[in-house]
């Protein structure tokens, strides 16, 4: 999730060592830093995701378009943790696409680019559900691949999740039927800081028991996880 987002072209996580010491990874490795947004769920950015399925619901919208809404929503949905604290994946989309929607609402108001589109974005319930719904849907696919991925691992490795994310990772972890393999989850909107911060890989090894030489990161991010990882 953002800041630092990703390539639109990057659709696979990328593992990186949490040292510099790449070479004797191999051989001390004890733990599996996982993202989650774009990697445990689906391996998309959610933003590419959101114009994947904004389009599907009949949206002719670009990227660039998105881009704008997509980082105010989720700017508002990080500064409301508090409340999100219990919602569902669902709840969390549906609540990330209201504010993408009265973000597009502004933009179609201040610009002028699409005259008559103001109150349509604004009064769309029924569209705005099917979004939430595809959304939601593709994430059980994704969930789906996950499951059985970490459950070969969690024997030999401890897993933890660390996140940008809005303080309910553990309630969607343990809807996905992730939360009994992962051993921390390190949520940015309990923490009160996010990736690419460092104390956020600190507070993930801390929790874990491990070194920095004996895990590695997987996220869909070059910048937020692994370069300060």
């Amino acid at each position: 999730m953002p800041p630092g987002r990703p390539s639109p072209y990057r659709l696979y996580p990328a593992v990186c060592p949490c040292t510099h010491q790449a070479a004797n990874v191999s051989m001390t490795m004890r733990a599996i830093l996982f993202d989650f947004g774009g990697t445990l769920d689906y391996p998309r950015h959610w933003l590419d995701r959101f114009v994947a399925h904004y389009r599907m619901a009949g949206v002719d919208i670009e990227r660039t378009e998105l881009d704008y809404a997509f980082t105010i929503a989720t700017q508002k949905a990080y500064a409301c943790s508090g409340t999100l604290r219990n919602y569902d994946l669902s709840q969390l989309v549906g609540f990330l696409i209201d504010r993408q929607f009265e973000a597009l609402a502004f933009t179609a108001t201040a610009t002028g680019r699409h005259p008559g589109m103001a109150l349509a974005w604004q009064d769309a319930n029924p569209l705005k559900n099917q979004i939430r719904d595809s959304f939601v849907a593709e994430s059980a696919l994704g969930f789906a691949t996950t499951r059985p991925l970490l459950a070969s691992l969690v024997n030999r490795f401890k897993i933890a999740v660390v996140s940008n994310f809005y303080g309910n990772l553990d309630r969607v972890l343990a809807d996905a039927g992730l939360g009994q393999v992962v051993t921390a989850t390190l949520d940015s909107g309990l923490l009160g800081f996010s990736k690419p911060d460092p104390r956020i890989f600190a507070a993930s090894l801390t929790e874990l028991g491990v070194q920095p030489g004996e895990a590695v990161m997987v996220g869909d991010s070059i910048n937020n996880d692994c370069a300060p990882a």
